[in-house]
C-alpha cells in the first residue's frame, strides 16, 4: 500500500472516529483503513454496515447515503496531513506520522495510554487545534474541488453572483466554473460535527477549530478571469471564483496556530448536570472569532522522547546550523548540542537544453554537512 493511501486511511478512521465518539485510536480503526484502501478506486463496493467501528446510527445512514464521496474525503486527510508536516518541518513537533501506530500522530493528540489502546481523550493544545483546523479545511478543499470537476451527481459548480460587482468599470461576465465551498463546508459540517449539542470543553474546541479551518476556506476564495477577444485585447473578461492553493491556506492557518486564543474551562450545573464551556483566559483580550484558532491546554515538551505525552523528541532530527530560528540547531536541539556529518549526494548540474525540447544533465557528486541533535 502506498505510504500516503496508508497515512489517510488511518486519518480517515480518526476523522470517524470523532463523530461516533469510539475510541479513536483502537485498532480497529487500522481494520477499518485497511477494508477502505481495498475499495479506494470503487467505493460503491463498501459495505459501511462491515467498518468497525461505524456502529452509530447517524455515520451510518451518512456513510451510506454519500459513499461514492469517501474518495475526496480520503483526499482531504492526505492533503491536511502533508500540508500539517510542511508547516512544522522546521519545529520540535513536526506533524510526524508513526509508521504502524493506528494513531498516525502517536499520543500526541492523546494523553492516556491504556495498555495498547488509546482512550478518547483527547489535549486541548495547540497542535491539536491545528490539526483539527486544516483536516477541515481539507475536506472542504477536495469535496469543493471534486465537485467543479463533475466527479459526482448531487454537486457542482457553485451559481454566479450576478449581484457582485467586483471589478468595476470593466466589460465581463460570470462564467468557467465557481468551485461550491459552501456545499464543501456544509459537507464538512455534516461529517465532521456530532449533530448533538456537546457538553465537555474537548468537543467545543474541536467544533471551534473545525470552524475556523472551513472559515479560511470561505473567506479566501480568489476572483480568476480570463480575457477575450482578438489577439488578446481582452473585451470581454469570463470570470469566476476558486479557491486559494492549498499551501496558501495552510499559512494562514499557521498564522492563526501562532496566534491561539487560550482558554480556560468553566463548568456550569444545569438541571443536576455538569455543562463544561470555554472562556477566554484573558479577559481583556479581544473574543476569538470564528476563523481563530483556540486551546486550553499546554503543548507537552517535545525536546525528549515521551510516548505517554506523544512526543517522539529531537535527537536525530536534522537542523539548521546558521539559523536562530526555531529551526536553528540550539533551539531545536533543546540546548543539547549537535553532531556534524559529512555526507556525499549525487545530484543533476551543468544542465543544458537541447533543440526541441529535451533538458540533459550530468550528475555530479557533492560533499555537504549534515547537522543533526544530539
Amino acid at each position: 500500500m502506498a505510504k500516503g493511501l496508508y497515512h489517510t486511511n488511518l486519518l480517515l478512521g480518526i476523522i470517524l472516529s470523532l463523530i461516533t465518539g469510539a475510541a479513536p485510536y483502537s485498532p480497529m480503526w487500522w481494520v477499518m483503513g485497511t477494508t477502505y484502501s481495498t475499495s479506494y478506486q470503487e467505493p460503491e463496493n463498501i459495505e459501511c454496515t462491515s467498518i468497525p467501528g461505524l456502529q452509530n446510527d447517524k455515520v451510518l445512514t451518512f456513510c451510506e447515503s454519500n459513499r461514492q464521496m469517501l474518495p475526496s474525503v480520503a483526499e482531504g486527510a492526505r492533503i491536511g496531513i502533508f500540508e500539517c508536516q510542511v508547516q512544522f518541518q522546521g519545529r520540535r513537533w513536526n506533524c510526524s506520522t508513526i509508521e504502524g501506530d493506528e494513531s498516525v500522530f502517536g499520543n500526541v493528540l492523546n494523553r492516556e495510554i491504556h495498555h495498547y489502546f488509546f482512550l478518547n481523550s483527547f489535549t486541548g493544545s495547540r497542535e491539536t487545534a491545528f490539526v483539527n483546523s486544516i483536516l477541515a479545511a481539507g475536506l472542504v478543499h477536495s469535496i469543493s474541488r471534486a465537485c467543479a470537476r463533475g466527479d459526482y451527481l448531487n454537486c457542482g459548480c457553485d451559481r454566479p453572483n450576478s449581484d457582485i460587482n467586483i471589478i468595476p468599470n470593466d466589460t465581463w461576465h460570470w462564467g468557467g466554473c465557481s468551485e461550491d465551498v459552501r456545499y464543501g463546508a456544509r459537507f464538512s459540517r455534516e461529517f465532521l460535527n456530532p449533530q448533538d449539542v456537546t457538553v465537555k470543553a474537548r468537543g467545543q474546541m474541536n467544533r471551534h477549530n473545525n470552524e475556523a479551518g472551513r472559515q479560511v476556506v470561505l473567506r479566501n476564495m480568489e476572483l480568476k478571469c480570463k480575457c477575450h477577444g482578438i489577439s488578446g485585447s481582452c473585451e470581454l473578461k469570463t470570470c469566476w471564483w476558486q479557491m486559494a492553493s492549498f499551501r496558501k491556506l495552510g499559512n494562514i492557518l499557521k498564522v492563526k496556530y501562532d496566534s491561539a486564543a487560550e482558554m480556560t474551562v468553566q463548568e456550569l450545573k444545569e438541571n443536576r448536570a455538569k455543562k463544561e464551556f470555554l472562556q477566554p483566559r484573558y479577559p481583556h483580550f479581544k473574543n476569538p472569532t470564528a476563523d481563530d484558532l483556540i486551546y486550553y491546554q499546554n503543548s507537552p515538551d517535545y525536546c525528549e522522547y515521551n510516548p505517554e505525552v506523544g512526543s517522539l523528541g529531537t535527537v536525530g532530527r536534522e537542523c539548521n546550523r546558521t539559523s536562530h530560528g526555531i529551526d536553528g540547531c540550539e533551539l531545536l536541539c533543546c540546548g543539547r548540542g549537535h553532531n556534524t556529518q559529512t555526507v556525499v549526494r549525487e545530484e543533476r548540474c551543468d544542465c543544458r537544453f537541447v533543440w526541441c525540447c529535451d533538458v540533459v544533465c550530468r550528475k555530479c557528486q557533492r560533499i555537504y554537512d549534515v547537522y543533526t541533535c544530539k
